[in-house]
């Protein structure tokens, strides 16, 4: 997934996009080529690996406030629509849809939110100034959705917020300020991929501005706002801290709450571990919280895929729940969770009632050069969950991938797929014939019998 990586003292932090997987068994790869050179989507046949096309981008990184092809990278925002077409990032805030992803030939369109022909007049203003700064999200219609930064002055004055265009390739678009309701809201959360309501009529994503953050609901269709939130600390009440380097997205349950990750504040606060923010639909009313989100996204997992759990709740969440060796109570014992969203427990990191842990499992090996009983972090943003045999995928930085079998609450399997490394947090996935795909060492690996 990377021809040129990266690497920091021997760590890969640049996060990767998720591969996108047909129903025809297509794998596509969002590719970083270099820091040069850019990046291209690579397909590849799911069942024997061949490589069936490629198509490069001219998109570039967002600005971050620091180099943005450093070290934190963000991932090539890439999505695949229900009809098989590929929604790629283009230069200036442009998208690339290419038809057919499972043929070796498919049409290619650029498409502006903000007007082909302003684009083309003025495109080297407009490549320089705006950029997609989201991973793509595609609708159930179509539509495809993403935050953008812009950074610079452009001939139409767009200022930075979010956008959807639709199946046809009629456009919309939205200021952060405007989204949020508040001038001094001037960005999008680098990173953020929109997530859309079960009913799809609502659009949920982050906005910032140096000193706070808020989570706003638009209309899915229009952007229209519709629903917002301040993002605060649960230990402080002081405004929680959203930063570039976190692949943090909000998660939208079955019943409609919405989850997302956020930093205390200060950022070393809660011994760095951050928080799993919970609301209802409307962002009206803030729930329970979990006691670990700052660089992750949850998972759902149906309450009868873990039989000893006998609570209320129809669904549960798998989280990472990793333990830092940082501040007067990190330890380095770092975790994965199944966490029940509407019970709650005394957090044992702070005076805050938090989400109850049903399941925890402990990474099983020692990292090297840490204190007595610290073990290697989980490198997973999100975790894929099996229904058909009630079990979770998870990578780990030892160099394995585990399946976590939650009948029996053990590590049932695993996998070398390299030596231990630091990383940056990626997805694993599943494919439609079962293979696992899990990213480590900046390869994209599938798993099968």
């Amino acid at each position: 997934m990377d021809l040129a990586p990266h690497l920091i003292v021997d760590s890969l932090l640049i996060h990767y996009g998720s591969p996108m997987i047909t129903a025809a068994d297509t794998v596509l790869v969002p590719t970083r080529v270099s820091a040069k050179a850019g990046f291209r989507v690579v397909a590849y046949s799911g069942a024997t690996g061949a490589r069936r096309w490629s198509l490069p981008t001219d998109w570039t990184p967002p600005f971050t406030g620091k180099a943005s092809t450093g070290p934190n990278t963000p991932p090539l925002p890439a999505a695949l629509t229900p009809s098989t077409t590929l929604a790629v990032a283009g230069a200036g805030g442009t998208v690339l849809m290419r038809a057919h992803a499972n043929n070796t030939v498919g049409a290619v369109q650029r498409r502006v939110f903000y007007g082909a022909a302003e684009w083309k007049a003025h495109r080297s203003l407009y490549d320089q100034a705006v950029r997609i700064s989201t991973p793509l999200t595609a609708g159930p219609d179509g539509s495809v959705y993403f935050g953008f930064t812009v950074a610079g002055a452009t001939p139409s004055h767009l200022s930075s917020g979010i956008a959807r265009i639709d199946a046809r390739g009629h456009a919309t678009w939205i200021t952060a300020a405007a989204a949020a309701g508040n001038r001094a809201i001037t960005g999008v959360a680098i990173n953020c991929a929109p997530a859309l309501s079960p009913d799809g009529k609502t659009m949920y994503i982050a906005v910032t501005s140096p000193s706070r953050a808020m989570l706003v609901g638009l209309n899915a269709a229009t952007l229209k706002p519709r629903f917002r939130a301040a993002l605060t600390d649960p230990g402080n009440g002081k405004p929680a801290l959203v930063i570039p380097k976190t692949s943090a997205t909000p998660l939208v349950g079955p019943d409609g709450d919405v989850y997302y990750g956020v930093l205390g504040n200060p950022e070393l606060s809660h011994d760095a571990r951050g928080w799993l923010l919970h609301f209802n639909a409307t962002l009206t009313r803030e729930k329970i919280p979990g006691s670990f989100g700052w660089d992750d996204t949850p998972s759902v997992v149906p309450a009868r895929a873990v039989p000893s759990y006998h609570g209320s709740s129809p669904y549960l969440l798998v989280s990472k729940y990793d333990n830092y060796v940082i501040g007067k109570q990190g330890d380095g014992r770092n975790e994965v969770a199944v966490l029940d969203p509407d019970a709650g427990q005394k957090d044992p990191f702070a005076n805050v009632r938090t989400m109850k842990p049903v399941k925890t499992i402990l990474s099983p090996l020692h990292e090297p050069g840490t204190p007595a009983g610290a073990r290697y972090e989980w490198c997973i943003n999100s975790a894929v969950v099996d229904p058909a045999d009630d079990s979770v995928f998870v990578n780990n930085e030892d160099g394995m991938l585990y399946r976590w079998d939650l009948a029996s609450n053990t590590l049932s399997e695993k996998i070398r797929l390299n030596a231990p490394r630091g990383e940056g947090y990626t997805p694993t996935l599943l494919g439609p014939d079962g293979t696992v795909y899990a990213i480590n060492n900046a390869i994209l690996y599938a798993v099968g019998r």
